[in-house]
């Protein structure tokens, strides 16, 4: 069972950053259950295999204040994929750093190592105001303006700044495949 927590504060939001994911996930015949991040709850993870945290609108930052109810990520042990907001509240919850950093629109990557299946350089789609910089974390790759994918040193955890659901579905499919 796959956990897809959704960050978007509104209903049309949710038709373009959490559908897609959900639509990836169907497509790899995979259950899964979503929740909105402020109805977390420790019971809800018992189940869950894998989790993927959403990504969310430009100026819908709410998250942001809200990271208690991210304190169950340290002591998870299973897969989490956090995406472009997703990726803050990862290295949020390992001491990380959040810098003002804007990027809107296609932008190049380049991946330094191998990253759930891509290893080369890819066209990605952007939508954020900030980067999160954390020491627990490798970086995989980046754009010319800061860091784009990154994995926990020693626990299955990845982020991306991008947006996958967008235009690069198969790095979710390959995060659901690990």
């Amino acid at each position: 069972m796959i956990t897809l927590v959704e960050l978007p504060k509104e209903k049309l939001h949710n038709l373009e950053f959490v559908k897609p994911i959900e639509n990836v996930i169907r497509k790899e015949n995979k259950n899964f259950k979503r929740i909105r991040y402020k109805d977390l709850t420790s019971d809800i993870f018992s189940e869950s295999d894998k989790v993927i945290i959403s990504g969310t609108s430009f100026r819908d930052n709410d998250f942001l204040c809200n990271l208690e109810f991210f304190d169950w990520i340290k002591n998870f042990d299973r897969p989490i994929l956090g995406i472009c907001g997703g990726m803050h509240i990862l290295g949020m919850s390992f001491n990380g750093t959040l810098f003002k950093t804007q990027e809107i629109g296609l932008m190049e990557v380049e991946f330094e190592k191998e990253f759930l299946g891509v290893n080369d350089k890819i066209e990605v789609y952007e939508l954020h105001n900030y980067v999160v910089e954390s020491s627990d974390f490798e970086i995989y790759a980046r754009s010319q303006k800061c860091i784009q994918a990154i994995k926990h040193k020693d626990k299955p955890f990845y982020g991306v700044m991008f947006h996958p659901e967008v235009r690069n579905k198969n790095i979710i499919a390959n995060f659901i495949r690990l």
